[in-house]
Order: structure tokens, then C-alpha cells, then sequence
């Protein structure tokens, strides 16, 4: 079959759409066969959807070994964010996170890493086996919600620490704090350890100058892209990138060892897609974002009891940078926690924000984001400001940054013979599962820590708030799963 031609500019994508109108006897998988096996997905997703879903083909190339027109995209996705080189996930940043950690880190090895990452980081640590030394973010306490890490947290913890291999970064955080990057980057160098960076919520940054920089351009060893929070490809298509800093063969062997050989061409695909959008709109699509948050924070502000930090009063300790796309929408002063506006918002105004917390909703500005959405989030706001705030005080909430204390690996909590027990009979066990509320999906509590006073009232309180709990064995966590050597009081 002779080639087909493609777009060089959008080598992928162009090639997959054109490979969906051939003519072509299907005797491979996936077993739909294009659009002739499944009409109800026809008429839901469309016959283009189902025709342009394909397994890999001499044309079409193959992401475990790309030498064609996916090779020739992921250099194109390389160029764009000035990396070395790029690679396409299937699995989300939780995939392109595991690949950063097995990649380079050995059962034992200490890994420096901010107390309110992911919980993929914990579980990539669950499968390397590698230890963490957990640094403690920076709290603001009005709004009740971790920020970044410092420097200072950073030297001392590698100068306590002489042993680190890696040190692990957020860039941003859940609500778009970003550290001192690229005076911890030429520290870590200095001292040998590679840096490895969660860039989930910040795929966009390398399009526009007025938001923080990217962890790559500073000089990070790896950095992991959610190129569909951002940058507007389908969810779960994101990216890993390296700088020459690390072998990316080794890169390649582990992507192989945790990816699918059977990767979605749609998603891969979008990548590409979403990538030639970046280069050619992104600084015009990313300027109107900007602009759409600066006049939804002011709005906001003139609301009595809502309040919207401006990137000048998160600025502080541990704080640099901060992307002002992410509304971050203080309640509290409505006597009503994030949690019930976020429900609110989404039952009675069909507006849907990313998330809810004991103080805030958090409202993401995108380059998707029109003015007619975000003055239909003002207004729901300030009819809920007007109708549900409570005149009566809610009961103080004291939110406080929960200190970890790390018994064993979290790969050996995890082995390890476990037992249920009422979670009020837990304290000073060591934990044998991860504890969150999603969104975000930050363990409260990850395998191998001690449970301790403040992290059972922290449970607690957020399950008296209405909060979403997952990866809990039980849900409504009453119980909690303890390793069983340590149910003795330590």
C-alpha cells in the first residue's frame, strides 16, 4: 500500500483521518470494524468517531517503536515545549508519573516530594519501591488549602538527606501555586539529583509569557503534561517529557512495560491535534483566558461574603508564580462550605466547577472558556450569595496542614497483612491503604504513615462536609485498614 500523504504540520492526526476514509478489508482488532459492528455507538459517538478508532498498521506506525508519523508528531509535541524529546500517553499524567519514578528510581531509593501530591506519585512508590521523605508545603490558612514548597524546605531537606536521588515538584499545585523552580532546579544539579515534575495543570504554560514557566525550559529532567486538563486534547491524552539529561531508551523500555500496546489513536491523535492549536492560537486563545479571569475575580470580589485572591496576596513563601487561570473562590464568609456550593452550582445553575472544598469551589478559565459561561458562574454566585448564605456562623473549622510521619515503605504497607478496624481505634497504627477526597485526589493518609490525632478529625470533618471519598476499602470510612503488626500502640 503505497503512502498516503499527510499534513507535516498535524502528521498524525492527518494520517488517521485519511487512513478512516480508505477502503479497507478489516480483519484486525478492535472488533467494531470501524463503523459496521456497533450502530448504537454510531449514533451516539458518529460513524467519523468510530471509523478513525484503529489499531496500529504498517501506515499508521506503532507508539511502542515509533518510526513514522508518530515519531514524527511526538518530535513535533518535543518542539513545541523545547524538550529533548516527547512521548504520548494513553493513560493520563498518572501513567507518564509512574514512567518518571520506575525510570528512575530503585526499591530503596529516597525520593524528596511535597506532602500534597497525586496519589498516582504514592502508588508509583507503591511499585518502585522506592522511600519517600515528605517535605511540608506552605499553608494559607484563610483558605484552608496547601501551596507549594519552599526553597529553604528544600535545602535543608537534601542537606539532611545526603542520599536523595530525586526530588519530585509540583508545577502548579491543584490551585496553580508554583515554587521557586528554577533556583530548586539548579540546586538539585548542583547536587546531583534529578528532578522530576507533575506539570498535570500546567500543559499550557509554554504559551503565553504571563503565565509561570515551564518546569522543562528551567532545566527539569522530566515533566509530565496533562495536555487534556490544559491544553484541549480528549481526556486522557497526555504527554511525558525529557530533556538529554536522562536516557530516554530506558524512557521508552518502561513506557512499554506500563502502556497498552494497543494505545487509542483518537487520543494520540487529539495530541497532535491540540498541540497545532497551541503553536498557531494558544497565545490569542490563552491572552482571552487571562482576560476572562481578571474580570471574573473582580466581579467576584464585589460579592458580599466571596472572595478571590489575586496572585499578588498568594505570592509569599514557597509561591513565585501563580496561574491565574485557576479561580480559586473563597465561601466561607456565605457560612457554607465549598462542598455544598459546589453542589449548588451544579443542581440548581447547571454550572459545573472542578471542585469543592471545606472553604472554596475552584473554577478553571480555559482556552475553551467563553465570557457568556463565565458571567452565568458570576451571577449563579451571587444568587446563591443572596439566597443560601447563612446568617448564623458556621461551627469554626480550623483546616492545618496535616504532618506525615512515615513508619515504613509504602510498598511494604502495601504487602503487608492488613486487618479493618473502626477507624476510632486507629490512632498511632500504621495505615495500609491511600485516603482521599476526589477531587483532588491528594491522600490524606498514604500507606506506611501513622495515623494520627489530627488525621482522623481531619477524616472526620470531611465526612460531616459531604466530601467524595475513594480508594478506600470502605467508602464510607468507618473503617480503616491498618498493617497488622502494628496494631499495638507505638
Amino acid at each position: 500500500m503505497k503512502n498516503m500523504g499527510y499534513n507535516k504540520k498535524i502528521p498524525l492526526l492527518s494520517s488517521l483521518k485519511k487512513y478512516s476514509e480508505m477502503d479497507i478489508a478489516c480483519f484486525d482488532v478492535p472488533g467494531h470494524v470501524r463503523s459496521q459492528g456497533v450502530s448504537i455507538l454510531n449514533d451516539y459517538l458518529g460513524n467519523e468517531i468510530m471509523n478513525m478508532d484503529i489499531n496500529s498498521s504498517p501506515i499508521m506506525d506503532n507508539v511502542s517503536n515509533p518510526n513514522g508519523i508518530i515519531k514524527k508528531a511526538q518530535e513535533l509535541l518535543a518542539n513545541s515545549y523545547n524538550a529533548y524529546k516527547s512521548f504520548f500517553m494513553t493513560n493520563g499524567t498518572t501513567q507518564a508519573i509512574h514512567v518518571m519514578i520506575l525510570s528512575m528510581l530503585s526499591p530503596g531509593d529516597k525520593i524528596l516530594l511535597p506532602r500534597n501530591v497525586h496519589k498516582s506519585v504514592i502508588n508509583g512508590l507503591v511499585m518502585s519501591g522506592a522511600t519517600p521523605i515528605f517535605i511540608q508545603p506552605e499553608f494559607n490558612y484563610d483558605l484552608g488549602i496547601s501551596l507549594n514548597i519552599s526553597f529553604e524546605s528544600v535545602y535543608k531537606a537534601i542537606y539532611d538527606n545526603k542520599d536523595i536521588k530525586c526530588l519530585f515538584l509540583l508545577n502548579p499545585t491543584y490551585y496553580g501555586a508554583c515554587t521557586e523552580l528554577e533556583k530548586i532546579i539548579k540546586l538539585c544539579k548542583y547536587n546531583n539529583i534529578k528532578v522530576l515534575v507533575d506539570e498535570a495543570h500546567g500543559a499550557h504554560f509554554q504559551f503565553h509569557k504571563e503565565l509561570p514557566p515551564s518546569s522543562i525550559e528551567l532545566g527539569a529532567d522530566m515533566a509530565s503534561i496533562s495536555i487534556h486538563k490544559t491544553g484541549g486534547a480528549l481526556t486522557q491524552a497526555s504527554a511525558l517529557l525529557i530533556n538529554d539529561t536522562v536516557d530516554y531508551k530506558k524512557i521508552l523500555q518502561t513506557i512499554n512495560m506500563l502502556q497498552s500496546t494497543s494505545a487509542s489513536y483518537l487520543l494520540m491523535s487529539s495530541i497532535d491535534g491540540a498541540r497545532y492549536n497551541l503553536d498557531i492560537n494558544g497565545e490569542k486563545q490563552l491572552s482571552n483566558a487571562l482576560i476572562l479571569a481578571r474580570y471574573a475575580r473582580n466581579k467576584l470580589n464585589r460579592i458580599d461574603g466571596v472572595n478571590v485572591y489575586s496572585p499578588e496576596e498568594l505570592k509569599g513563601k514557597g509561591v513565585e508564580f501563580v496561574d491565574e487561570t485557576k479561580l480559586c473562590i473563597s465561601v466561607k464568609g456565605l457560612n457554607l462550605t465549598g462542598f455544598e456550593v459546589y453542589d449548588m452550582l451544579y443542581k440548581n445553575f447547571s454550572v459545573q466547577v472542578e471542585l469543592g472544598d471545606l472553604y472554596n469551589v475552584l473554577a478553571l478559565i480555559s482556552i475553551g472558556t467563553s465570557k457568556k459561561d463565565v458571567d452565568r458562574l458570576i451571577k449563579a454566585i451571587e444568587v446563591i450569595a443572596k439566597t443560601k448564605k447563612r446568617s448564623k456562623k458556621m461551627k469554626d473549622i480550623e483546616i492545618r496542614p496535616i504532618n506525615s510521619k512515615i513508619a515504613i515503605n509504602p510498598r511494604d504497607a502495601f504487602y503487608a497483612k492488613k486487618e479493618a478496624i473502626d477507624i476510632k481505634n486507629s490512632l498511632n497504627m500504621i495505615c495500609g491503604e491511600s485516603i482521599m477526597a476526589y477531587p483532588p485526589g491528594i491522600p490524606i493518609i498514604s500507606p506506611g504513615e501513622i495515623i494520627t490525632d489530627e488525621i482522623i478529625n481531619y477524616i472526620n470533618l470531611l465526612k460531616d462536609s459531604g466530601a467524595y471519598f475513594t480508594d478506600a476499602q470502605d467508602k464510607k470510612l468507618n473503617k480503616i485498614l491498618v498493617v497488622n503488626d502494628a496494631t499495638s500502640s507505638r
